[in-house]
């Protein structure tokens, strides 16, 4: 793989006003992408999107002029899901798709986000391609051949009908009460449309945003307001989504979380019962090996990729299988949509739930998971752990006492300046003691 300078596992991301994240740096990379983008011979548009930050309105106007200044005509969409932005692309026939988001990071971060002319990720020869023109100076086009700016001012209405569209017409989701939390993201004014006008009763949380409080102690990294919510409504359930609406974890009606592990395996059963699984399921190396047991079990193929939905995406491809997902609530549903989407894996789970007549309890009930522990070491710089001899070398010994019984990884995130220690295995103290030494090991080692 071609060693990229700015985009890591899911685009480009950072701290507001930290370099690459400021606006002469988008400036350039709209650009930079409007002449990566550019087909000879036609009318070049990419559509923009973004999430509920503050900062958006900032890199939005950046993108804009760098676009404009490359020949490219931009479609600006306001603040909508990620996943909308990969559909609305591929419905206009856009060149590209461009979303301004950090995901479930604090509102002090932000980051792109490309989507390719088929509403997918970028490989990586593309984002290699755009990288090499942000090495050479922006050369404006003729005046007359700039690209114009328009707003789409249905793009919310268009992305509810394409949501409903995943789910069969006689599906309804009449008689449950749901309460959604939308992380003051993208999802706030879409997803509680999807799912009243699926005849669910809804309350929602978390769809009041500010530009500064999105995914604050709400959305799919902070359960507990959601939990608290679903106990004090006596809700059927409750579904969090994340800043930008690409990921979706679960609350059950007892309070107990869903992760998308669990939410992974309930849609992948419930299909291979029905003979619409179409082959077995990716994970990645984080999903957890209770999963992988429980799959084999029901003798369901299963199959582990980098961690990032683009990676999911890829063995699927290769494989010419339909799901695939993350424990952190990206799921990709390939008859369904192109992307990691958390409103249309939730409305497929629902759809699970529904044909199956059973609860979301007892579908879990098949898998059982093993004890997990993640601990995250802040770093001033990412590095490769398997670069260091002490942390190789910690690492083997740890392995050597699981045996088979265990895993554990290491790795940089690709997203946050940190270094993710895993340990799982059958006995929780062991692997919780494991985590917590290797964390320490790799503390000490940082750079």
């Amino acid at each position: 793989m071609s060693q990229r300078k700015y985009f890591g596992t899911d685009g480009i991301r950072g701290r507001v006003g930290d370099s690459p994240i400021t606006p002469d740096f988008m400036l350039h990379l709209g650009w930079a992408a409007g002449q990566a983008f550019k087909k000879k011979g036609q009318r070049n548009s990419v559509l923009i999107g973004k999430d509920t930050r503050l900062s958006g309105y900032m890199f939005e106007s950046a993108l804009e002029a760098g676009l404009s200044a490359a020949g490219v005509d931009v479609k600006l969409l306001g603040p909508m899901p990620t996943p909308a932005i990969a559909y609305l692309t591929r419905t206009f026939r856009a060149s590209a798709g461009i979303v301004i988001s950090a995901s479930h990071n604090p509102h002090h971060d932000n980051g792109i986000k490309f989507f390719s002319s088929a509403g997918t990720k970028l490989d990586d020869a593309l984002e290699t391609e755009i990288e090499s023109w942000l090495d050479r100076p922006i050369e404006v086009c003729a005046a007359e051949e700039l690209g114009k700016a328009t707003r789409v001012d249905d793009a919310p209405g268009r992305y509810v009908e394409f949501c409903k569209s995943t789910v069969p017409n006689e599906f309804t989701l009449d008689g449950l009460h749901v309460v959604l939390d939308c992380a003051h993201g993208a999802t706030y004014h879409v997803a509680p449309k999807v799912f009243q006008e699926l005849g669910a009763r809804i309350t929602t949380i978390g769809a009041e945003p500010d530009g500064l409080n999105i995914n604050l102690n709400v959305g799919s990294t902070h359960l507990d307001a959601l939990k608290k919510t679903v106990a004090e409504k006596q809700a059927d359930m409750g579904i969090a989504f994340d800043g930008d609406g690409d990921r979706v974890l679960m609350v059950d009606r007892d309070g107990s979380e869903v992760d998308g592990d669990e939410l992974l395996y309930i849609l992948a059963s419930h299909r291979h019962q029905e003979g619409r699984l179409n082959g077995g399921v990716v994970g990645t190396l984080m999903t957890n090996l209770g999963v992988e047991l429980a799959f084999k079990n029901a003798g369901i193929s299963f199959e582990r990729a980098k961690v990032g939905d683009r990676y999911v995406m890829e063995r699927l491809k290769a494989n010419n299988w339909l799901v695939g997902g993350e424990g952190s609530g990206h799921m990709v549903i390939r008859d369904c949509t192109t992307t990691g989407d958390g409103i249309v894996s939730a409305l497929q789970v629902l759809l699970a739930i529904r044909r199956s007549g059973r609860t979301m309890k007892e579908l879990r009930q098949g898998m059982c998971k093993l004890p997990q522990k993640m601990v995250n070491v802040r770093v001033a710089k990412r590095f490769d752990p398997s670069s260091r001899e002490d942390i190789v070398e910690a690492v083997r010994q740890a392995e050597e006492a699981l045996g088979d019984a265990g895993r554990i990884l290491l790795r940089a995130s690709g997203t946050e300046p940190l270094i993710r220690v895993m340990a799982e295995g059958k006995n929780a103290e062991d692997i919780s003691r494991i985590a917590d030494e290797l964390a320490f090991v790799v503390q000490r080692s940082r750079p």
